[in-house]
């Protein structure tokens, strides 16, 4: 499933394309025909997400809600140059079409085809604060607040790697940046959540901000530091269709690239999670009850 900064890359790439452009809304498949019929021809005010949701803006406060889910794309085309002539007509099943109408300006014509979504809804703004009420801090968004966040995680017992993929508690996190901002702070995913500390947490957050922001710029996720990079080790760049350079993430039965110790893998809540054991050891709490002490005040004690 497409994690936070894909969504929020997206968000900038459709406000860069449509933003103050009026738009032909269509659903070629036909499932979002009777809203679509609504909006055609509207102002297009911008595009927001918030975790793994996106909200496209159009005029007069309504809003097509979007959530990718596992297979969803939403595909931006732009400088097709004058006019909609060179716009292609839609292969596949075609959920929902923007198309910028005339005059295009030096920006060309934009057009967007979006697939295999689970949400594609027409709402208001009632509706779009109730999605977003539900949801936890989004590092990638300026508004975000991760003592929300740090309420739910220092009061529960379930494990940090179930936490952190809760979108109630922390929103735009999936199984990688999970999987690597654990890694980078030394934590085992089966740690309770109210054994860490509040200043671990603040070093979590801050980190999951920069690599999600970088993600954002580069459309990939790299998690690993300068010194880990297969230029600093003279190793092999990684290969996997998910593409960037990572510590643990599928990175099953392959030795730690700080240690050597092979990487973990095993199942937390229906997903696939990954750790290095010699890196993120298990937590065991410092707080030993200490033996009682011999006063010397005690019947038949010596003097």
């Amino acid at each position: 499933m497409p994690e936070g900064h894909t969504l929020r890359k997206l968000a900038d790439d459709l406000s860069a394309a449509f933003a103050g452009r009026r738009v032909r809304v269509s659903s070629p498949q036909g499932r979002f025909a009777a809203d679509a019929e609504q909006v055609d021809g509207s102002r297009f005010v911008g595009a927001d997400s918030a975790g793994k949701h996106l909200f496209v803006e159009l005029e007069d406060q309504r809003f097509i809600h979007v959530h990718l889910g596992l297979i969803g794309r939403f595909d931006v085309h732009t400088g097709l140059g004058e006019g909609t002539a060179g716009v292609p007509d839609p292969v596949g099943a075609v959920r929902l079409r923007l198309v910028s109408v005339a005059p295009d300006g030096p920006r060309g014509t934009s057009y967007a085809d979006l697939r295999g979504a689970i949400v594609c809804d027409l709402i208001g703004p009632e509706r779009r604060a109730s999605v977003l009420a539900r949801l936890g801090p989004d590092p990638l968004r300026a508004d975000a607040d991760p003592d929300l966040a740090w309420r739910r995680i220092s009061r529960s017992q379930r494990p940090i790697g179930d936490l952190l993929m809760d979108q109630a508690v922390l929103a735009g996190v999936g199984n990688v940046y999970r999987a690597e901002v654990l890694f980078r702070h030394r934590v085992h995913p089966l740690r309770s959540g109210e054994t860490l500390r509040v200043g671990q947490w603040r070093a979590m957050w801050a980190d999951l901000v920069g690599l999600m922001a970088e993600g954002v710029r580069t459309g990939r996720i790299d998690t690993v530091r300068p010194e880990h990079t297969p230029e600093a080790m003279g190793r092999a760049p990684r290969e996997d269709d998910h593409g960037g350079e990572v510590y643990v993430y599928r990175r099953t039965s392959l030795p730690c690239l700080v240690c050597g110790s092979i990487i973990k893998t095993g199942e937390l809540v229906g997903r696939n999670v990954f750790w290095c054991p010699r890196c993120q050891p298990k937590f065991r709490s410092r707080a030993v009850q200490s033996p009682p002490r011999n006063t010397g005040t005690s019947r038949g004690a010596r003097p």
